[in-house]
Order: C-alpha cells, then sequence, then structure tokens
C-alpha cells in the first residue's frame, strides 16, 4: 500500500505484525496500539503495548516478538468484532529502542487475517531519519465497516511524545516499597522429591480492571438526587520504562530497580513456527517434526533456612504464595498465549526466606526439542520496571531450558537471564538435569499430572 491510501478489512480476527531486518547496529523495535474516541483515548487502559499487553475488551492484545532468520516481528492480535461501539479507531504504532528508525531497515507493517493466514494489508515505511516513533497504520469505522489506512506519520519524541500526543498520562513515578515484614522463624525440613504443597493454596484475587470512562451523568431523579457513586481510585500513570535482558546484558538488579516488595509474577508465552511430531530422518541428519506442545514452567527454590524444592504442574506441586516456598504456579497453559501463557508467582515480601530460585521450562508432551519455538519470558514485579528477554534459537536436542535464576546476596536481588538449554543424560529426567547442571542436591522419583 502506498501512504495515505487504505482498503476495507474482509475479517475480524487479525494478526498485525510490526516487521523488520535485524543486524548489527540495529535498535530494538515495539508494537503498540491506542484506541481512539475523537482522536483521544478515553483512560490510559486504551493504550496497549509492553507493558499492559492487553485492553479490557479484549479486541487488542500485544502477543510479543519473534525473530527468525534475521527478521524480527512485533505482533499484535486484534479482534474487530469485540471492539466497543464508541471506539473509532485503532492506531497502530512502533517505537524504538536505542536508536531512531533511520537505522531500521525494511520496517513494514502487515495485516493479516488470523483464519486464514492471509495478508489484508501491507504497508512499507521508507525514507526514516531521526523518528524514534511511528504512526504505521490504523482501523478505522466507515459506514459500519472497518477499514486500514497507511499512515507513515513520525515522531523524534519516542513512545512517550507519541502517547501524550493521543492523550496518554505518561510518567516515571518513583515507588517506594512499603516496608518488609520480618522473617518468620520456620523449622528446617529435607526436601521431598518433588515436594507437594504442604499448605491449600489460598485464592488469589483478580486483578483489578482498569478505570472505566463515564460519558454522561444519569438523569435525575424527581424523588431525590441518588447516593453518590463510590469514588473511583486515582489513574495511575502509564509507565514506559522496561529493561530487556540480553547476551551482551544478561543480568539486573532489582532491588536497583525498586523491586524488592510486593507480586513478582514471572510469565512464558510461546510460539510454534513450524508443527512436528517426534524426530524424522533428512540426509542423516535428524529432523523436529511438530505437533500439540505443551510447556512447563517450573521453579527450584533453595530457601534461607536450607529446604529445598519444585513448584510444577507435575505431580501437582503449585506451591503457595503466602506460605513457604512463597511461590504459586497460577495453572496449567497450553496455549502459549501471551495473555495467559505459564505464570509464577514469588511472594517478594518475603525476600528474606529466599537465596534463589531458578525458573525453568519442559516439554511435558508434544515434542521432543525446543527447536522451531519461539518462547518469551518477561518478570513483572509489582514494583519497578518489567524485566524481559527472548529465548535463543534451540539447535540442539533439549527438552528443557533453564531461564532465568534470582539470587538473593543479602543486599541485593539479582535476576540472571539464564536461556540455557539442556540435553539429559538417557533415563534421566529433565527436572533431574536441571538440578544436577545447578548443583540442587534433591531426590526425584517420577511423578504425572
Amino acid at each position: 500500500m502506498p501512504k495515505g491510501s487504505n482498503t476495507p478489512v474482509p475479517a475480524t480476527a487479525l494478526r498485525v505484525e510490526l516487521g523488520w531486518r535485524s543486524g548489527p547496529g540495529v535498535p530494538d523495535a515495539d508494537a503498540s496500539a491506542l484506541l481512539l474516541v475523537g482522536g483521544k483515548v478515553r483512560t490510559d487502559a486504551d493504550f496497549v503495548f509492553y507493558n499492559q499487553p492487553a485492553h479490557v475488551s479484549g479486541a487488542v492484545r500485544h502477543e510479543g516478538k519473534r525473530a527468525t532468520g534475521g527478521q524480527v516481528t512485533d505482533t499484535l492480535l486484534v479482534d474487530l468484532a469485540r471492539v466497543e461501539g464508541t471506539i473509532e479507531t485503532i492506531v497502530v504504532a512502533a517505537s524504538t529502542d536505542g536508536g531512531t528508525f533511520g537505522q531500521v531497515p525494511g520496517l513494514y507493517i502487515e495485516v493479516r487475517d488470523a483464519a486464514r493466514d492471509a495478508v489484508v494489508a501491507r504497508f512499507d515505511s521508507t525514507g526514516a531519519s531521526v523518528e524514534t516513533a511511528f504512526v504505521l497504520g490504523e482501523f478505522y469505522r466507515r459506514q459500519g465497516a472497518w477499514k486500514f489506512r497507511a499512515v507513515g506519520q513520525g515522531y523524534d519524541s519516542g513512545l512517550e511524545g507519541l502517547a501524550t500526543d493521543f492523550g496518554i498520562t505518561v510518567d516515571e513515578p518513583q515507588h517506594t516499597p512499603p516496608p518488609q515484614p520480618a522473617p518468620t522463624a520456620s523449622t528446617p525440613s529435607a526436601p521431598t522429591s518433588p515436594p507437594q504443597p504442604a499448605y491449600p493454596t489460598p485464592p488469589q484475587p483478580a486483578p483489578p480492571a482498569p478505570p472505566q470512562p463515564t460519558y454522561a451523568a444519569p438523569p435525575q431523579s424527581p424523588y431525590g438526587a441518588p447516593p453518590p457513586p463510590p469514588a473511583a481510585p486515582p489513574a495511575q500513570p502509564v509507565r514506559l520504562t522496561k529493561v530487556t535482558l540480553t547476551k551482551a546484558s544478561p543480568s539486573v538488579s532489582l532491588t536497583k530497580q525498586g523491586g524488592t516488595s510486593g507480586a513478582l509474577r514471572v510469565n512464558l508465552n510461546w510460539q510454534v513456527r513450524k508443527q512436528f511430531s517426534g524426530w524424522g530422518s533428512k540426509r542423516g541428519r535428524a529432523v523436529a517434526m511438530h505437533s500439540d506442545l505443551d510447556l512447563d514452567l517450573c521453579a527450584l527454590y533453595e530457601l534461607a533456612d536450607g529446604r529445598k524444592g519444585v513448584v510444577q504442574a507435575l505431580g501437582n506441586a503449585y506451591g503457595s504464595l503466602h506460605q513457604p516456598p512463597y511461590i504459586h504456579l497460577d495453572g496449567d497453559d497450553r496455549t502459549g498465549a501471551v495473555a495467559t501463557g505459564e505464570n509464577l508467582t514469588v511472594n517478594l515480601d518475603h525476600i528474606r526466606d529466599f537465596r534463589r530460585i531458578l525458573v525453568f521450562v519442559t516439554i511435558y508432551e508434544g515434542a521432543r526439542s525446543f527447536a522451531d519455538l519461539h518462547a518469551t519470558v518477561t518478570l513483572q514485579p509489582q514494583y519497578g520496571a518489567p524485566v524481559d528477554f527472548s529465548l535463543d534459537e534451540c539447535t540442539v536436542p533439549s527438552p528443557v531450558c533453564a531461564l532465568a535464576l534470582l539470587t538473593n546476596t543479602g543486599g541485593d536481588l539479582v535476576v540472571q537471564r539464564e536461556a540455557r538449554y539442556l540435553i539429559p543424560e538417557r533415563g534421566v529426567s529433565p527436572q533431574r538435569t536441571v538440578d544436577h547442571a545447578y548443583g540442587w542436591g534433591m531426590n526425584w522419583t517420577p511423578g504425572r499430572k
């Protein structure tokens, strides 16, 4: 599509890909979306990006990045059937991290029919120079139907400038974490194999819904004014800060980020690049063949009092958030969706009770290796910036990958990107393989879920 042109959108379920060519000196880029009424957002909740990955309506969500063969894509899923009737426009934008779009080759936006995997529209953005943010395209209503327009409008003020231009409140507040409770005494016990939760898992409260806009005051009753509605909680400004771990910069201090209390949520989401079902042979080489894939997010933990164990779906060892080990696995997901995926929550209010936590992932069924799999790990502390990283491409027949190691050094809580694929010896489980690689020293018995 040429800049400024438009085209009808014949489908409602869409994949919107922001893509570019990677290489030395090429900055990272991030896709985002803004849902507008009269050219502005209603509230900050109408901004979908890496720190706020899903709209409350479910109409737009940020799926995440994948890199294949020198090409990087960042994807948004858009369901036009779920867009609220008041929304007139959905702007699709991009911003750079660590450079300008003049340094990003081959930038494009592509709209695909998610059901048929067919291209609906594509706009190649050229001629960028000092811009650090771009409005690449927009979906808009016209006579009851949706259309897509190629925009190509650049900003040199980054994501912050773009967001504020559409009515987003952007701030980077310095959070003061609440005081941490004193550590409670507990009786050491030997690790179990694998440990079962000794306590019932308390129900987890649902996250509060983003504040909804109020459009008009209700009519006054002739019998007297109704009681005033309860005061809405104050709006929280959007935080744009993020930390991306790489091979060159593999660790970050959560203490320096202010993330040493509250809940730390660890999310794993994945995409299968190709379908496979086992291993075949091609000219003497092992070839992966995908089928339905089930990944399990797990965590080995070592507490300050010496207790060790594992949190995992296998054996129903889901852990507990408010009692030892202060780690809870939310559930067992089989889709890899970014809005759900596999999630672990760590209670950082008990940071003094932790010595180290190793987060890892295993293939439960559907494959023998992580080949052709793209996965992203995000650690979202309640206070401080989110930490994310992608896994490197797997080139070995590995069914288990160590993701991240959290270490409490006494005065600092450090997250170390591992992204380490391990190959078990014959007859050795993936869990035992991780244990041996990191010196946990537990005893293991077969389990099932």
